[in-house]
């Protein structure tokens, strides 16, 4: 086995002997010790966001004269090579750590650091060409560019879920128009209610993921806004004063994005509000997908023994045991993101909370929850879309028998009858079997042809077809 070569570096705490072919350095190594908490790396949508940071400060403080153009020039190369995917294997450390975020900070310094050393013929670690801190880092703290790139990889994670929670309102508007002739029974608290529209149901369903979308949209917005230049608590302390004026701007030439600088930096440096805000907005939907999944599941319960209105897309077996058993796997595993979600929302509104004076130590803990929550919403969405709402079918005939055996009904004939009347009705329609058609005959209560207009099931389901006056419809 070839033995490995290493280099030695030193910082405040002492030396310590890096893998010489490592672009990451002390400080990484030290954080990847200390930290071995879930095991995983850090986001690429993280890294991508904290080069884009490194960028724009590079660029910026060249502009501002406080970089050399050589070595400014290597940096962004070395960040370009980071944005495009490439030495990503370089972030080693976890996605949970102590000191506010200063240990991904120190990677990416270290690992543009060192690439940039590479690009202008030097050799890793060699310092003194380009310097993590000195160079890399100028004019910034952890506290401006941990929570500044932890928003820019919340508005990227936001933007793909937007995309899906689109998808699903269109697919649900597109069952919507084709159900919107089955009539079945609609429930309040599991009980027959009165009629609906299976596309009624599933216009609503629209509706709310419609809401959702845009309070993505205001989330966004309020995301948007970045303490970059605020240094270590928000007053800009080691940052050149046209460098705080132009690195926000800057960032949002390279990113694309509208982005502003806080009005308040001090405020935007120690308030972790906004991830609350977006962490809620996230729950919320998370909330509504699962609403709809126990829908779903109810309304496809059965086949033979439950509600079986609806059909979902069989899509894998559903027991080791039962032979020909189909569970309502994809809603499950909807059900699942949002419980997972709804947990998540929690430990990011305790850790917001957790702040002290000038800053709010636990950001690791809170893009590390918000990541996964906006990132499984949107492959639950997905999923939801592709593998359950678009093969969903309607068991018509069977939806119009269960309407019209329900005593349910016979809330359309209380405005002709009077309310006791037609509670006595439907009792003995419940103790009887009978329907409430034949017994509201059976006493002359109401001649055929009238009955029938009144219990039209299409025209119970929208207001005011009969008119203001109820009789209106039976004087002729």
């Amino acid at each position: 086995m070839e033995e490995r070569e290493y280099r030695l570096e030193h910082d405040a705490i002492g030396e310590k002997e890096v893998p010489a072919e490592a672009y990451y350095g002390i400080q990484t190594l030290r954080a990847h010790e200390n930290f071995y908490i879930t095991g995983l790396k850090m986001h690429p949508e993280m890294i991508n966001s904290v080069a884009q940071i490194k960028k724009a400060a590079a660029i910026t403080n060249f502009e501002v004269g406080e970089l050399d153009k050589r070595i400014a020039n290597a940096i962004v190369e070395a960040c370009d090579e980071i944005i495009s995917g490439k030495w990503h294997d370089q972030f080693i450390v976890d996605p949970i750590q102590g000191g506010a975020g200063t240990s991904l900070n120190m990677n990416a310094n270290e690992v543009i650091a060192n690439r940039a050393i590479e690009i202008l013929g030097g050799e890793k670690g060699d310092y003194g060409i380009v310097n993590p801190n000195d160079h890399v880092n100028f004019g910034q703290s952890t506290n401006d560019v941990f929570p500044s790139c932890g928003k820019m990889a919340v508005l990227k994670l936001m933007d793909k879920a937007q995309e899906q929670l689109h998808r699903l309102e269109a697919a649900l508007m597109e069952k919507s128009r084709e159900f919107d002739s089955v009539i079945k029974m609609g429930r309040t608290q599991l009980q027959d209610a009165v009629p609906i529209r299976l596309g009624q149901e599933f216009h609503a369903y629209a509706s709310a993921i419609r809401r959702d979308i845009r309070r993505f949209d205001n989330a966004k917005d309020e995301i948007k806004s970045l303490n970059l230049g605020g240094t270590a608590i928000g007053t800009g302390l080691n940052a050149d004063v046209q460098y705080f004026k132009r690195v926000v701007k800057n960032m949002s030439t390279l990113t694309g994005q509208d982005l502003v600088q806080s009005y308040d930096m001090i405020d935007a440096t120690q308030n972790l509000d906004s991830y609350a805000s977006v962490s809620g907005i996230v729950k919320n939907c998370a909330i509504n997908l699962s609403k709809m999944s126990n829908d779903l599941r109810l309304m496809s319960s059965g086949p033979r023994t439950g509600f079986g209105e609806i059909n979902l897309p069989a899509r894998q077996n559903g027991s080791s045991i039962m032979p020909g058993k189909i569970n309502p796997v994809i809603p499950e595993v909807v059900n699942q993101v949002a419980f997972n979600i709804i947990g998540n929302d929690m430990t990011i509104t305790m850790a917001a909370e957790a702040g002290q004076l000038e800053l709010n130590a636990f950001e690791p803990i809170i893009f590390y929850n918000l990541f996964q929550s906006i990132e499984t919403l949107t492959f639950a969405v997905k999923t939801l879309i592709d593998n359950c709402i678009v093969g969903i079918t309607a068991n018509e005939e069977h939806c119009r028998r269960m309407v019209e055996s329900s005593i349910g009904i016979i809330t359309a004939i209380c405005p002709y009858v009077g309310y006791e009347r037609a509670s006595n009705i439907a009792k003995e329609a419940l103790r009887t079997g009978r329907s409430v058609r034949d017994l509201i005959l059976e006493r002359g209560l109401m001649d055929r042809e009238h009955l029938q207009t009144i219990l039209d099931p299409y025209t119970m389901t929208e207001p005011g077809i009969l008119g203001k006056d109820p009789m209106a419809k039976l004087r002729g």
